[in-house]
């Protein structure tokens, strides 16, 4: 898709505010597969680096909430990014190291079990 592809070509070049919008069109005309959850990705990355990253953290927050892909550990990583811009840092933290626990050669479970920890009540 056209505005997908033109939306890469901004994003690369720093030009995130060009950017967001061609990532919304595509979104609107059906982007899907792959290519939808890059949009999402990388327009919320955009997002945050024009200073609206609360809109980043609930579009990420939603997209975690999606099927599952290759792509969860970038859409991980981008949220807890744009939690560290909104001032949540723990809950950023927590993502962060859940997602690295499965890649451990070592302590995948208890690491996965603390990550959470970091942001239940006491």
């Amino acid at each position: 898709m056209a505005a997908f592809e033109r939306a890469c070509a901004w994003d690369s070049t720093g030009h995130s505010d060009k950017a967001v919008p061609l990532y919304r069109k595509a979104l609107e005309l059906g982007i899907d597969g792959i290519r939808r959850r890059r949009s999402v990705i990388q327009m919320s990355s955009s997002l945050r680096n024009i200073g609206q990253p609360g809109e980043s953290v609930r579009l990420l927050t939603e997209e975690r909430g999606r099927g599952s892909d290759e792509l969860d550990d970038a859409v991980s990583a981008a949220l807890a990014l744009a939690l560290t811009s909104v001032g949540r840092e723990r809950e950023a933290v927590s993502i962060a190291v859940g997602a690295l626990a499965k890649h451990l050669p070592r302590y995948q479970r208890s690491t996965a079990n603390y990550a959470p920890l970091l942001v239940e009540p006491d």
